[in-house]
């Protein structure tokens, strides 16, 4: 089964328009004020797109053979979960925090929309190639759900994983996108003494959704997959694709974001938030699978992102912040759309039994590493980057209108 991230797609936004910032969100109560980039979190998002990449690599094509093999997939079997919730949670900080409340909900639905389909149609429009080229037969369920990125609601594995699988992640954004100006709304009226409580609350229905899946929804019939018998797609499906229940990740990254600028966060070190998020690798990679992705292990991730955008706003030494790691951020969403195509296909071509010396197996997944980055280069140069800039412009009023 594919695991997947993406990335968020929503990409940090400067200040628009002439002005200063506070030194801090945290020092502006109201959150009024435009925030700064936070080209921390830009970095970071190619290290959960990179985690993804490397679960792809090493667990679902294992690249890598023999003992080597097997130890990279142990470490990697909870990379590309937990590079979806990291993506899941900041996507719903960042457009939080960039939000300006005279955008208009046209506006931002249309940004939103630019921000991925394009990207969407095209590596759809190259996985349907790339199946008719290798003789599959392709039905209507294969690629129209996925068309409309609507294939995330299907409890079927055929339909949730078709097109180009990983785009199942993009179903799931496209409902955050259509609900995150009632949800923002809706926070937005919650008293400043209770976004801690409501902030356990998400967290205690990421455990409960969990716990349905494991001990409500039927475990049969089983997966044909090893370690994956004693479940049944139909939970894995609840816990993990489900756009409702995802949808809890994107809220706790909503009401994280109302808290550092509010305030009320308690702040950390990036080191010890990192801490953190790496124990919580550990605790997911451990745990049973439905226990350990989904919502759940998302929220080891949650004290990263608000220190890493605190880190931001008060100017602290960031290696992230680098030009090289936020230009890698910017093409995290592109490579995220790519890579999968890329390693199922290379893979393909070396064929299923394909095994060699560890240098040239490491050497190959390195290839599939620059190649993904070359395309991903190319699909945001021609295609994201053009798009979204247009997309994003605001439209003049007619001459005469009202302004």
């Amino acid at each position: 089964m594919t695991e997947l991230p993406a990335r968020d797609l929503a990409a940090p936004q400067p200040p628009a328009g002439p002005g200063t910032s506070p030194a801090h969100p945290a020092d502006d109560p109201s959150g009024a004020h435009p925030p700064a980039r936070l080209d921390t979190l830009t970095g970071l998002r190619f290290v959960a797109a990179l985690l993804v990449f490397l679960y792809h690599s090493f667990v679902e094509v294992s690249f890598v053979s023999g003992d080597t093999g097997q130890r990279l997939g142990s470490a990697m079997d909870r990379g590309g979960s937990y590079g979806v919730g990291f993506f899941f949670v900041l996507s719903g900080f960042v457009l939080t925090w960039s939000y300006r409340p005279d955008t208009s909900r046209g506006l931002f639905l249309r940004r939103r929309l630019a921000k991925i389909f394009p990207n969407h149609l095209v590596t759809l429009a190259a996985a349907i190639l790339l199946a008719v080229s290798s003789g599959a037969a392709l039905g209507v369920t294969d690629w129209l759900p996925n068309l409309f990125l609507l294939h995330s609601w299907w409890p079927d594995p055929v339909v949730s994983s078709s097109g180009n699988p990983v785009s199942w992640s993009l179903s799931c954004e496209l409902l955050f996108y259509l609900a995150f100006p009632f949800l923002l709304a809706a926070i937005e009226r919650i008293p400043r003494r209770l976004l801690w409580p409501a902030t356990v609350a998400v967290v205690g229905l990421c455990a409960g959704a969990a716990l349905v899946g494991r001990y409500v929804i039927s475990s049969e019939p089983g997966l044909p997959y090893p370690g994956f018998e004693s479940m049944s797609f139909h939970q894995v499906w609840f816990v993990y694709w489900f756009p409702p229940v995802r949808m809890l990740d994107f809220v706790l990254g909503i009401l994280v974001a109302r808290l550092v600028l509010t305030g009320q966060w308690v702040r950390i070190g990036m080191l010890p938030a990192l801490g953190l998020a790496v124990a919580g690798y550990v605790v997911s990679t451990y745990s049973s699978y439905l226990l350990g992705v989904g919502g759940l292990a998302s929220v080891w991730l949650v004290p990263l992102i608000a220190s890493a955008a605190t880190a931001d706003t008060r100017g602290t030494v960031s290696v992230l912040r680098g030009p090289v790691w936020v230009r890698l951020g910017e093409l995290s969403f592109a490579f995220y759309m790519v890579h999968y195509l890329v390693l199922t296909r290379l893979r393909k071509a070396l064929g299923p039994e394909w095994t060699s010396s560890l240098g040239v197996e490491l050497l190959v997944v390195l290839l599939s590493l620059g190649l993904s980055l070359g395309l991903a280069w190319i699909l945001y140069v021609v295609v994201e980057r053009p798009v979204t800039a247009r997309a994003g412009r605001r439209r003049s009023a007619p001459a005469g209108a009202p302004s």
